[in-house]
């Protein structure tokens, strides 16, 4: 019994290092293990320790585990269906692939109500691993290029700025452009309930677009809505004081989530981890009307990461009249407006940054700018770099141009086929 204990030990373990080859990673814990030995059993641990991390075919995976087509998509199909791995369709062929601990099978646990889990128990796990000792949020968070970003409220902008606001800045257009809208509950929020240390905010607030929420719907992550049921879904979480925040992406965005500051994890690191850039601002910022603003405080109170605080004392406001005023850390700021909701005297609006803020094209140049920061472009992308097109291979050396030396040979170094040898032959020069 010792021995057999023993082997599923090692299942497991393998299992973890496996997440942990995820760009947000996975830190080895026993917590972690705990949860991992709740959601899987022995087999279905040795089993996606064999699924990929990059999409892979029902064939192709086949062909790796030794398992039967048939078989292989029975059990595939149900790991889907319970969130433990990521199905799609793609010109006609289905599509198989490890997901991450978030955003990935954290969140596909607690986006919907489970009765066949020990939902308090994964609970109350998750949220030991993810606060324990600081190590998962400093693995998920680490560098610039970020998971998330804010998205200011459009109501909160100036009118003369209005017409540079562009689609995927606007959580409306985000909506209002979408094919398919998926609505789930949000997994925080619904982890801090069953801990019975939620807030009171709504708790159906998560949405998903497109090619995600058709995954999503199609393995019943979520519930397919109409746009116009979606934009009463977000204005519902403003007048809450919720901020939203949503794929790290100009194209082909997957997501909006509606965060408090008590709930999400990702403003949780902000808060109890002093990382600052665990969420990339929007390209706004709070500016006070000092004339206008009252002390109040209100915005202080809403501000759902704290950022913003008075001033110190015996600082005069114009005119001469001392009263208490505001100020907000810029460096800090998300960007997202919930203060210009608080303030009922007109005295806040969101400005335009002096610096743009950087958000990659699409999900792949996301992953591929936080591989390259994590130094996990080899392990975690290209299980198999021989097989890399000159398109990804660009697609690389477009990032690598653009970060910090030390990061870009950390990335590179482990890569030593084609990707090394090209990048020393001038393949710039083939890539045209």
């Amino acid at each position: 019994m010792k021995s057999n204990e023993t082997s599923h030990d090692r299942i497991y373990r393998r299992l973890q290092r496996k997440f942990d080859r995820h760009v947000t990673g996975a830190p080895d814990s026993p917590t972690f293990l705990s949860i991992l030995k709740l959601l899987f059993s022995p087999d279905e641990a040795g089993l996606l320790e064999k699924v990929p991390i990059r999409p892979v075919t029902l064939e192709a995976l086949s062909a790796k585990t030794a398992i039967p087509p048939e078989d292989l998509d029975e059990k595939m199909t149900d790991l889907a269906g319970r969130g433990l791995v990521i199905d799609f369709m793609s010109r006609g062929k289905r599509y198989f692939s490890l997901p991450p601990v978030v955003i990935g099978f954290f969140e596909y646990t607690f986006m919907r109500t489970r009765d066949e889990l020990p939902m308090a128990e994964l609970a109350r796990l998750f949220d030991r691993y993810m606060k324990e000792d600081g190590r998962f949020a400093r693995s998920v968070f680490q560098g610039t290029t970020q998971i998330g970003r804010s998205l200011v409220r459009e109501e909160a902008i100036p009118e003369e700025d209005h017409t540079e606001v562009l689609d995927w800045e606007r959580a409306t257009g985000i909506i209002g452009n979408a094919r398919t809208v998926g609505l789930s509950l949000c997994a925080c929020r619904h982890k801090a309930g069953l801990l019975e240390k939620a807030c009171d905010g709504p708790v159906e607030t998560c949405l998903s677009f497109d090619f995600a929420a058709d995954t999503m719907i199609r393995s019943g992550l979520a519930k397919p809505i109409a746009a116009g049921e979606a934009l009463e879904i977000l204005e519902t979480c403003k007048a809450a004081g919720m901020a939203q925040t949503g794929d790290n992406v100009k194209r082909r965005i997957s997501y909006i989530c509606n965060c408090c500051g008590c709930c999400c994890g990702m403003m949780t690191a902000i808060r109890h981890y002093d990382m600052k850039k665990a969420i990339v601002p929007s390209g706004f910022i709070m500016t006070v009307d000092e004339t206008k603003c009252t002390g109040c405080g209100k915005c202080i109170k809403a501000c759902p990461i704290g950022v913003i605080e008075w001033k110190p004392e015996g600082e005069a406001a114009p005119g001469g009249k001392k009263k208490r005023q505001v100020r907000v850390d810029p460096d800090a700021c998300l960007g997202c407006g919930v203060c210009y909701t608080s303030c009922k005297v007109g005295a806040i609006t969101m400005k335009r940054r002096d610096e743009a803020v950087f958000v990659p094209e699409t999900a792949f140049d996301k992953m591929l700018a936080m591989a390259v920061e994590r130094g996990k472009l080899a392990e975690l992308l290209f299980e198999d770099p021989e097989n890399l097109n000159h398109r990804a291979l660009g697609r690389m050396l477009g990032i690598l141009e653009k970060s910090v030396p030390a990061r870009a040979l950390l990335a590179v170094r482990p890569l030593q086929s084609v990707f090394l040898q090209a990048l020393l032959g001038g393949v710039r020069s083939i890539l045209k």
